[in-house]
């Protein structure tokens, strides 16, 4: 049985803004839980401090680098939690998170 998942959205503001309110997935036969991610280079160096849009790339380019790892991509992800200390910064450029995960389809 494949991977299905299916939107629950009582309400189409969350659409609206690029994200399901809840999704059932069935038939997983794995689960990959990842630590959290930030706009770290492969040394552990911090990286674009001062540009939220390049941190947000960046740490997000590090989460696919951990999802081809594990032989999965974008398409797996169930739920993503951002933490950020500038929630103005990170709106500013959240359509390109929307816009990312939009690809994956």
């Amino acid at each position: 049985m494949a991977l299905e998942r299916t939107a629950v959205n009582p309400w189409q503001w969350s659409v609206d803004m690029g994200f399901n309110q809840a999704e059932v997935v069935t038939g997983a036969t794995r689960v990959l839980v990842c630590s959290g991610q930030t706009a770290m280079s492969t040394d552990g160096t911090p990286q674009h401090a001062g540009d939220m849009a390049a941190q947000v790339t960046m740490a997000l380019d590090n989460v696919e680098a951990v999802l081809t790892a594990a032989g999965m991509s974008l398409a797996h992800v169930v739920r993503l939690n951002i933490y950020t200390t500038d929630v103005d910064a990170f709106f500013a450029c959240y359509g390109s998170v929307v816009e990312r995960f939009g690809r994956e389809g």
